[in-house]
């Protein structure tokens, strides 16, 4: 299992922050491991949004599992291979909002075994997005 997470912080109101945030397509714009983002149901950000997300290669279909406006969303993809889970939440702090995108990939079955690859790989993946964001969202890096 590898995961990242980061929190950015910005001028945003919590409600463009997270209207950004929730529609995957807006995801090519950040991480540049993201080649193309497709929605395949659904109309924007909501409940049940369904995108087709390719990576290296590879396209992964991202159900929308939960969605708080302006608060909260989580998307899953499951494949063969690998399970991805990205988390956004989004809370208002002090005349600021604090935007945390924590992602969690695993790898199913006995493709577990290379796990302490995935996790070498997926910090410097991560670390690329996370400046995406910080670009997009026009922030700063909150120290964990």
């Amino acid at each position: 299992m590898a995961r990242y997470v980061t929190t950015v912080r910005t001028d945003k109101t919590p409600a463009e922050a997270f209207a950004y945030m929730s529609d995957l397509r807006n995801f090519a714009e950040w991480d540049p491991g993201v080649k193309k983002v497709v929605q395949v149901k659904g109309a924007g950000a909501g409940d049940g949004a369904e995108f087709d997300v390719t990576v290296s290669g590879t396209t992964l279909r991202y159900v929308t599992k939960e969605y708080e406006p302006n608060r909260n969303l989580l998307a899953v993809a499951k494949s063969r291979t690998l399970t991805s889970t990205d988390r956004v939440t989004v809370v208002a702090e002090g005349g600021t909002t604090l935007v945390t995108y924590d992602a969690l990939l695993e790898l199913n079955g006995l493709l577990r075994l290379a796990d302490p690859l995935l996790r070498l790989a997926f910090c410097r993946i991560g670390d690329r997005a996370a400046a995406g964001l910080r670009r997009v969202l026009d922030g700063q890096d909150v120290p964990a």
